[in-house]
């Protein structure tokens, strides 16, 4: 049954409004006055209000205004024997949904409150709506309701209840972990260990022993027998991140651990059996570099048994408004903070930004702009420079410069400052980040004069 507070100094009103409404199905109770109202509305939680505007003390309007701050406050509906317009325009910026003049007609105070609940009801039905898209846009940490974060969900889901090889490419910064952890927690293993190793952030001297463990005497710092990543990860899932960085030596002893399920500690004789799904990802186009010869073709193909891509997030900018309220929420929670949103100009920006570095790099972002904001809405002023910089395509175009070989260079020197930019100046990350070899970057660089 909806429940409705009346608030009128007149007690006259207060009668005829409580005892026709519930004749009409409704609960009811009343106050004389707005701080009345305050206090009523602790015990009594009502749906609507109808408040008259003027009364002794605080004002209807001033009413209305101090139920508009409350979170999932009460639909206001004014009243007044002063039929002024300008009245009623200030009674619906203070917040009030409707206006109705005294002396009032009983049908236009029942009106005015089932158009209140009607739009209640859209209301209600448009949170679960949207409640109900957001829960079918995330996955397992992931959120995404474009077609190709759809598909990658599916394919997630059906891959789990395997323990095939699985080989994830994408771009730095897309969440390639993110979808090796949803393989294991999505399938039978998920009570087992999942262990995850950078193999490009490891010496290449140590690879093999963080790999595949150790006897004791093995080599000079071997004071004890260790076991390696693979025995850790028994029975689970061991993630091979950049596996593209591994050494030939240690790309052989992985094909021999993934063909015959055993392997050999360094300085053993005897092999020892391992169940352990590999999950393997990598930033390179692992085709390009067996064809280049820095990956053994063999393990490619035993590695890319089930292939699957994580698109860039330049490719899914329709997942960006759902990213971005994901982030500051979190990022809100964790920093103590309570930015509620972005404007309108810079939404555009981050639409129009081409994200290099992906959803990593928008989650940097976001969490920049929060330490900054003055306000509690990020705007333009909020975001990073380089946000705001034209497109360098879009900048070609508009010079009506037409030679193909000038539009090359330009577009490349460009890009290459900013993936200089991105990584600080390392530029084997930049190399990754541009797609080209180490060697084609240097050669760039000093041809384009960039120091």
């Amino acid at each position: 049954m909806p429940r409705v507070l009346i608030v009128d100094d007149e007690e006259n009103i207060r009668l005829v409004l409580r005892t026709m409404l519930r004749k009409h199905g409704y609960e009811v109770d009343v106050a004389s006055s707005a701080e009345d109202a305050l206090e009523a509305m602790e015990g009594f939680s009502p749906d609507y209000v109808i408040a008259d505007v003027r009364m002794g003390g605080m004002s209807g309007i001033e009413l209305t205004s101090a139920l508009a701050e409350r979170e999932n406050g009460p639909t206001v509906i004014v009243m007044s024997a002063y039929g002024s317009v300008d009245l009623a325009l200030e009674a619906m910026k203070a917040g009030a949904y409707d206006y109705v003049s005294k002396p009032f007609k009983q049908d236009e105070v029942l009106l005015a409150l089932r158009k209140a609940e009607e739009r209640e009801a859209l209301k209600r039905e448009n949170r679960a709506l949207k409640q109900e898209l957001a829960e079918h846009a995330r996955f397992a940490g992931m959120i995404g309701r474009s077609e190709a974060m759809r598909l990658l969900f599916r394919t997630i889901q059906k891959a789990a209840a395997f323990s095939t090889t699985v080989l994830i490419q994408g771009e730095s910064g897309v969440g390639k972990e993110l979808v090796a952890r949803a393989l294991h927690h999505q399938g039978p293993r998920a009570s087992k260990p999942f262990v995850a190793v950078n193999c490009g952030a490891i010496p290449e001297s140590l690879i093999e022993s963080e790999l595949f463990g150790h006897k004791r005497g093995a080599f000079t710092d071997a004071s004890s027998d260790k076991p390696g990543l693979f025995e850790e990860a028994s029975g689970g899932t061991l993630f091979l991140d950049e596996v593209g960085e591994l050494p030939p030596g240690t790309q052989v002893k992985l094909l021999r651990v993934l063909q015959e399920g055993s392997l050999r500690r360094l300085g053993e004789n005897r092999d020892r059996e391992v169940d352990v799904r590999v999950v393997a990802a990598t930033v390179r186009v692992l085709k390009d570099e067996v064809d280049e010869g820095r990956f053994r073709e063999d393990l490619y193909y035993r590695l890319n048994v089930l292939p699957l891509h994580v698109p860039p997030l330049r490719q899914r900018k329709e997942d960006l408004p759902l990213l971005v309220d994901h982030f500051l929420e979190r990022t809100n929670q964790r920093l103590g903070t309570s930015v509620r949103g972005m404007d309108a100009k810079g939404h555009k920006l981050m639409l129009a930004y081409h994200w290099p570095g992906n959803v990593r790099e928008l989650e940097n972002v976001l969490e920049r702009a929060i330490v900054l904001a003055e306000g509690d809405q990020l705007t333009e002023a909020d975001l990073p420079e380089r946000l705001r910089e034209p497109d360098p395509v879009q900048a070609v175009l508009t010079t009506g410069e037409l030679s193909i070989k000038k539009t090359q260079r330009y577009i490349e020197e460009t890009l290459i400052r900013k993936a200089l930019e991105e990584t600080g100046g390392n530029r084997t990350r930049a190399s990754k980040l541009l797609e080209i070899s180490h060697r084609a970057l240097l050669y760039k660089i000093k041809d384009y004069g960039i120091s």
